[in-house]
């Protein structure tokens, strides 16, 4: 049952209805029932014992988490570690088997070997699996730390785990910030549930009108590019990156916004990533509770380890204090980098794409800044100025671009040959030509796809100076209605529906 399917919208509606007729105190066990019901529609049912283990490992771990007194340090460790363990475990035996076993194949092959000396496994993965386990583990890590307390009701902990509009394509939560609206009571909200639909409706104008309709572009492209090379791969790639950012921003705005309507508040996944100066930026932008995970419980652990911890101070005495710690803090970032590419999934296309590629880009934004900064002061270019914004924009972009190429191709090799032929082949002349018509859009789609970027470009830099439902609901009541109506037609009548097109294909479902 597709989130963007008739069948989703029903489920829905009746859900709605139901939660806001039963009482209150019963909301919550509801929404597990519900969350329990769409995973067997999605014919899930049997995989549902992967998150009801994840669930009950991190209720036991934090149960004897919580009985442990803090003067038994060396058990409170060994209850952390075996918690950890199992939903790693878990994950790593459902996502990344195969990635160990085909670079096994890889290295050995490299050596003259038998390219598949070991046999892949092929195991069901549930929906939202790295979603779930990360949420989770951040609650035993923070009922270890003390930051949150152990939730004595396994059912109000597994509703926290198996929410199922999380299970689509996150946002990761953290139990200590969000977990509690969950199992609260939830008063009707007209304003509420109608800023929820209005902002659903947003996701679906963003997923049905623009992602899946320049998808076509991409997939003729990207599933024959020696018959596309230069710019094709070019302007394809380009395509890719807005593709994917109203594939999942536009999940993001369905979960979200249905959430909101039930009177929960998840946290903001997306803040305007195309509009960064920089790769950083465009990382506390992108995917932003993936970041923020990342950051509390990998990256500030690792600087304060004992390895990273003497790393640094050897680092210091051989390249002085201030240079020191910088390369300190590009070791730890190497390894959360790394992590993250892994995250995404089994394949090397990922680790390099999503991960240890934008490691390069930050760490040489940093090398690189202090001398640009001189330069720019040498040569009188006003750094804070508009033109100078503008390039460091297109630039970010370009870099990200590079990444998606890889996140998008087949391999790393189909990746490599693509850049090959992209810049080994120079034709220009197909941007205005018509050739970009044979990709699989006519005119008039071609029309719809740029219209729908710039209406999408327009509301985001309006949302720069705030909530733009907020500046909508100012309006008088008449325009107001003819905004939301126009955006509800909008999503009804251009959605891409076409040939090939399945509902249930959002980018980052699969992760």
């Amino acid at each position: 049952m597709a989130i963007t399917s008739f069948y989703f919208l029903c489920f829905f509606s009746i859900l709605l209805i139901l939660y806001y007729s039963i009482p209150h105190k019963f909301q919550w066990g509801f929404l597990l029932v519900c969350s329990v019901a769409y995973c067997l529609f999605e014919g899930q049912g049997a995989l549902l014992l992967y998150p009801f283990v994840s669930v009950a490992a991190c209720y036991t771990g934090t149960g004897l988490l919580a009985k442990t007194p803090p003067e038994e340090e060396k058990k409170r460790r060994g209850i952390l570690l075996v918690t950890i363990l199992v939903n790693i475990g878990i994950l790593f035996a459902l996502k990344y088997v195969n990635f160990l076993i085909n670079t096994a194949d890889g290295v050995v092959s490299l050596f003259g070997g038998p390219q598949d000396l070991l046999p892949g496994v092929d195991f069901l993965v549930p929906l939202g699996v790295s979603f779930y386990t990360f949420s989770l583990l951040g609650y035993v890590i923070d009922v270890y730390y003390g930051l949150a307390g152990h939730q004595k009701n396994g059912l109000k902990l597994a509703l926290y785990g198996l929410y199922f509009p999380n299970l689509i394509s996150g946002p990761i939560l953290k139990y200590r910030e969000h977990a509690e609206q969950f199992f609260a009571p939830h008063a009707f909200d007209y304003r509420q549930v109608t800023r929820g639909l209005q902002r659903m409706a947003w996701g679906f104008f963003k997923k049905l009108v623009i992602s899946e309709r320049l998808g076509v572009l991409v997939n003729t492209v990207y599933g024959d590019y020696e018959s596309y090379p230069g710019a094709y791969i070019w302007v394809a790639t380009a395509c890719y990156a807005f593709q994917l950012y109203t594939d999942f921003s536009g999940c993001m705005d369905i979960v979200l916004g249905l959430s909101e309507s039930l009177g929960i508040l998840l946290p903001e996944n997306f803040q305007t990533p195309f509009f960064s100066k920089s790769v950083a930026e465009y990382w506390r932008r992108w995917h932003i509770t993936l970041g923020v995970w990342m950051k509390d419980y990998v990256f500030y652990p690792l600087l304060r380890s004992k390895l990273f911890t003497n790393l640094n101070q050897s680092f210091k005495k051989k390249f002085g204090k201030k240079r020191g710690k910088q390369y300190a803090t590009f070791a730890a970032m190497f390894v959360l980098w790394l992590t993250v590419g892994i995250w995404h999934g089994g394949d090397w296309k990922f680790v390099i794409g999503s991960g240890l590629l934008h490691w390069f880009y930050i760490v040489m934004e940093e090398l690189l800044a202090p001398p640009c900064a001189r330069m720019m002061e040498r040569f009188s270019i006003n750094a804070a100025g508009r033109f100078v914004a503008g390039v460091r924009i297109l630039r970010t972009f370009f870099l990200v671009c590079i990444g998606d190429l890889f996140f998008r191709a087949a391999s790393v090799g189909d990746a490599l040959a693509m850049l090959r032929r992209a810049v080994g082949v120079w034709n220009p002349h197909i941007l205005w030509d018509g050739s970009l018509l044979a990709l699989g859009l006519d005119g008039i789609e071609t029309a719809v796809a740029v219209l729908s970027l710039i209406v999408l470009w327009a509301v985001s830099l309006a949302g720069r100076k705030g909530p733009v439902r907020d500046r909508i609901a100012k309006r008088p009541i008449f325009l107001r209605w003819i905004l939301w109506y126009a955006l509800l037609f909008a999503v009804i009548l251009l959605g891409y529906y076409g040939p090939g097109y399945s509902a249930a294909e959002f980018i980052y479902q699969g992760f």
